[in-house]
Parts: C-alpha cells; structure tokens; sequence
C-alpha cells in the first residue's frame, strides 16, 4: 500500500525522509539545524527535522519512533516513547530526544535521528455504557498472564 505525502522544507540543510532498504517500513528523519546538540545524560532536547507533512488525507497519521541502533547502542530514543503526527499538523517535525545513557550524546547536522511511518488510523466511536462483555482475561493486567 502507498500514499503521497507531500514535504515541505522549512530549512535549507532539510533532508527530504527516505527508506533505507525496498523492505524498510519507516523512513529516516535527519536533524536539520545549524551546529551540534548536546544531549546530556538525562536531558532532553527539542531536535528539529526542517520539513513539515501532509499526507493529504484525514484517515493516516505520521508515527515517530526510536532509531533501534541509537536507543540500542547509545541509550537515545524519543521522549515521548512513540510521536504522533496528526494529518491536519503543518509544524515543523521535531523529534524529543532524550538520553537515558551516562554519556552525552552528540547530534550533528545530517545525521538521522528516528523514522517515520505513515499508518492508517481508524477513528472509534466511544459509546458508554452500564457493562462490558465477559472475557476469561477478565481485569487481569500487567502480568497476569505469566512470563511462560
């Protein structure tokens, strides 16, 4: 499945998103900025990308996740775990980095930063209501269901 999103760049060094292999599902987002940031052990810092999006339709989103070689390796991931770009945003794209290691990290201008991916959304219908159907998992959570 494909869609056209189309890219603005806000700043001339921005990087337009790209996969990185034919089987990739995210696209890479570079930082675009003017020098290096510093992200000090347990420290965040705002990391802007330079584009804005528009998927051109209401019904998919733009999700920001963790490049798994930078949370893997250095201890550096979005703040926010998971980002979410919602179809009607134009803003500029910028990732909260945040560095759960002991060691500064340092971004460079180009270097790539998260990834992107373009998923559909469904929109729910909340509905309240006096009871909910039985299940045998019940309110069991966090565990319930054992490690093995």
């Amino acid at each position: 499945m494909e869609t056209e999103v189309k890219i603005k760049k806000l700043r001339p060094d921005a990087k337009t998103p790209r996969y990185a292999t034919e089987g990739s599902a995210a696209a890479d987002l570079c930082y675009a900025g003017d020098g290096d940031i510093v992200i000090a052990p347990g420290e965040t810092a705002m990391v802007p990308t330079g584009i804005a999006i528009s998927p051109g339709r209401r019904d998919v989103a733009a999700f920001i996740y963790a490049r798994s070689g930078i949370a893997s390796k250095r201890g550096v991931a979005p703040a926010n775990c998971v980002g979410v770009i919602d179809s009607d945003y134009r803003g500029e794209i910028k990732v909260a980095l945040h560095n759960h290691s002991r060691e500064p990290f340092t971004v460079a201008p180009g270097d790539r930063i998260a990834q992107m991916v373009i998923a559909p959304v469904i929109k729910a219908q909340f509905a309240e209501c006096g009871e909910l159907d039985e299940t045998e998992r019940a309110a069991g959570g966090f565990g319930s269901t054992g490690i093995k």
